[in-house]
Formats: structure tokens, sequence, C-alpha cells
């Protein structure tokens, strides 16, 4: 096939000679090139693909047949299942970067029972569909020769167990350390910043501080010499790192901002079974496509999206929160919602090469219903963000409804928020409130919670 055509090529695909990928007629394809032929040959015909699809550790593709090439070197072109959401590493909470970090090796141990092996091991590889992790990139595999260890072991520590350590043991974020440190944290950061006592543990003597002393050698000019390495050496190094990873917990006693919100309010119970009779009021006919839940705490109204939507995607600044949500999501128990890191006020920018490798959160995130519920007094009295502002941004996010709860300046919470602030954006107020957002919605309807001064807004964006 020489027949070549004009695609949006993915600004971030541009690292792997293998292929890259781009988008024609609304949806995203992959092009192996002829220099990756022969390994994509063997992942087909080696059954490696079929188990891993089988398995739903690998995202399924098609061979589009006769679909030309986007440049001369094409080898193949592939048609993928289509994402519903993209999200990154700096993005997830814990146990969605440890559950990441175990499909990898899961991957990766599978592989060389065909022959294969990956050579790269970056968190990108992965994004979660259906409430579970996948892998995405099917041009990661390349023969295995098994005299030479695994090339993308220090990438992986680096990437996936390193922050998962400082966690555990420092309570230090992984999206915090992963959105400074995007191509994964150096050993030798790592190895200063855990305790002593974690030198006692094994595997993390042998994954920290054996490989920074060895790291630390061959800057020096030792030389490793020809150090045989066999199937059986990678298998234990695998099942060591999956031993050591599957150990790592999220300290849940640890307090945070809004863990346990609704819990310390005294409007609780009843304010609670208020709310959710007007929202589901308000919510009833939308179910048009994605949700985004801003502000989503304890996932307590994305649970409810989430029954009549097929796609909620829920987010809140507070780890814990979020973690909480995943796990229960992931548990079953509910229908799947996609629960991320987001700090609305200072969210995920564009970033990378050309500001254009890794696309802001803002521009992932557009969807049809927005729901920003007990949200807008932390933005306006805790953070400083005019009413105006805090409007502008929600209409960004929304391609149609905005719900939205108003908290009143009299409120408890709203009261703590100023306890010990001189001055906040004036006025705040219903009045001010809804002068803000007509300029961008149209207030489709308004109650006020029973028994508080709080209101529910449902609002649909102009021009929609």
């Amino acid at each position: 096939m020489n027949e070549t055509i004009s695609a949006s090529r993915l600004p971030a695909s541009f690292k792997d000679p293998s292929g890259f990928i781009f988008k024609s007629g609304g949806k995203f394809y992959r092009q192996v090139n002829n220099s990756y032929a022969g390994d994509y040959d063997r992942l087909m015909e080696s059954g490696l693909y079929k188990e891993l699809v089988e398995k739903k550790l690998l995202i399924p593709h098609q061979e589009a047949t006769g679909f030309p090439f986007v440049s001369e070197d094409g080898y193949k072109i592939l048609l993928p299942d289509q994402l519903n959401f993209i999200s990154y590493p700096y993005e997830w909470c814990f146990d969605e970067l440890k559950d990441a970090a175990l499909l990898t090796l899961r991957v990766l141990k599978i592989s060389l029972k065909h022959g294969m092996i990956l050579k790269d091991a970056t968190p990108f590889n992965i994004q979660f569909q259906d409430g579970s992790p996948v892998f995405i990139d099917s041009l990661s595999f390349e023969n295995y020769d098994q005299t030479e260890p695994w090339i993308a072991y220090r990438q992986f520590c680096e990437c996936f167990f390193f922050p998962l350590l400082l966690e555990n043991y420092r309570q230090m974020d992984v999206q915090k350390l992963l959105s400074v440190y995007l191509d994964g944290i150096p050993v030798k950061t790592v190895a200063k910043l855990l305790p002593f006592r974690s030198r006692f543990k094994m595997s993390i003597w042998l994954h920290v501080f054996l490989q920074n002393s060895v790291s630390s050698k061959n800057k020096a000019g030792a030389s490793s010499g020809n150090v045989s390495f066999s199937k059986q050496k990678l298998v234990n190094l695998i099942e060591s790192l999956r031993g050591a990873i599957k150990s790592l917990k999220l300290n849940t006693a640890l307090q945070t901002t809004w863990n346990n919100y609704y819990d310390e309010t005294i409007l609780s119970k009843n304010y609670l079974e208020a709310k959710e009779k007007l929202f589901r009021e308000m919510i009833s006919g939308i179910n048009i496509g994605r949700v985004l839940d801003a502000g989503c705490n304890d996932g307590y109204f994305s649970k409810i999206l989430s029954e009549t939507n097929p796609l909620v995607v829920a987010v809140d600044f507070d780890s814990h929160c979020v973690n909480r949500l995943y796990l229960e999501a992931k548990s079953g128990g509910i229908r799947p919602i996609l629960a991320f890191c987001i700090d609305l006020t200072n969210p995920s920018p564009a970033l990378g090469f050309n500001h254009k490798e890794r696309s802001s959160f803002a521009d992932r995130a557009k969807s049809e219903l927005v729901t920003a519920l007990a949200l807008i007094h932390h933005l306006v009295l805790s953070k400083n963000i005019p009413l105006q502002d805090v409007a502008f941004m929600l209409a960004g996010l929304t391609k149609n409804f905005l719900i939205i709860e108003f908290v009143p300046i009299t409120d408890e919470k709203s009261r703590q928020l100023i306890a010990q602030k001189n001055d906040y954006h004036k006025p705040y107020d219903p009045e001010a409130f809804e002068k803000s957002f007509i300029a961008y919605f149209e207030i489709e309807n308004k109650q006020t919670v029973p028994d508080t001064e709080r209101i529910l807004y449902r609002m649909k964006k102009r021009g929609a």
C-alpha cells in the first residue's frame, strides 16, 4: 500500500520510531511502521495479543485493511477500541498507580511466556476504562533475549515503585510527586527521602539502595561486565517487585481536608436526604453522555449520577477521598466511575514538548453535564476566586448542563472558611451568584434545600 493521507497526528505520539497515533474521521488510529513489522507480527502470531485481550489487560484493535498510511514507512493501520477519557499518572490516586504497576508486571510476565518483553514501562502506557487499568500501547512489545536484563527495570521503579514507596512511608501524594518528576523519580532522590528503617526490608534494600549504589558506581566509571541474566532471574525480579508493591498501603487513618466532610456537619443526614431528593429531580432526563462531578468528595452524588449516565468522571483535590471512591468502584458494588485527583484551582496544565504532549484537564474534561455540589464556597471564600471567574471556568467545562449548589455566607461551612480571614470577594450572596452565572447560563430550576439556606440550581449553557 503506497497511498498516504493527511491526518491529525497526536502531538503526544512522536517518541517511538515504531509507530504513532493519529486521528481521522473522529476516530483514533495507530500506524505501525515498517521498523516494527517483525515484533508486531510476533505479538499477533505468538498468542500474546490474544491472551492479553481475553484477560482484558490490553486494549483490543482491528487491522484497518485498505486504510491509507499517514507516512510512507507504514506497515499496518490499527483501529483500537476508543477510550472514553484520557488521564495522566499525576492525576491518579495511590491505588490507581498501584494497580497500574501491578498490571504492567502482569503483562510483562505473560509476555515472557510468548517470547516477548516490554521495551518500556511508563504509566503513560496505561489508561482507565470501565473503572480498571488497561494497557494501551501495542507497540511496547519486542522479542525477548534471554541473555539480557529487562531494559525498562529502572523506568518501572522510577515511575511506579518509587512514588508508591514515598507515599507509603512519607505520606507524600503520588500525584504531586509525578507532576514534578514526569519521567519518574530518580533512585538517588528516593534513597535520600526514605526513612532509615526502610533499609531493613529486603525488597527496598534491593530495588532502592542497592540500585542506587550500583548506579553511583557506574557513573563513577566502574564497569558492570558481562553479567548473564536468565529468564528465571527475570521472573524472580518480577515477583519481588510484585510482592513489594502489593504490600504497600495508603495510610487511611490520616486526617485529610475533606475526607469526613459530611460526617462532621450538623446537616449531615437530613441535609443529604433532602439534597438527594432535589438532585434526583434535577438530573431527571439528563443522560446524554459524559458527566463531570467537580469536587466529588467521597462520591456520594457521583454514584447517583452513575445510575443513569454511561460515564461519570469524578474529581476532587483530596486524594484520600478519590482513593476510597476508586476502590469502591473497583469492587463492583457500583457502576464504573473514573475517579481522579484534580485541584480545580490548579488543574493539570498542557505539558511536554511544545506544550502539546499532554493536554490540559480543561481540554480533556468537557462534558455534557457538570455538577458542582458544596464547591462554590471553597473556591470563592477559601481560594479567593471571584464568582464571575468560577462561572467562566464551569461554562468552559460543560457543553450543556450545570447543576450547582450555592452555599451562603451564613452556612456553617462558609463561616469556618472565613473564620480567620479578614476579607473575601464581595458581594457573596444569591443575587451576586446568579448575576455572575446568567452571563453564561439560563437558570432552568432553582430550589432551596429544606431546613437550610443552600440553593440548588439547574442551568443550561447559553447557545448549547
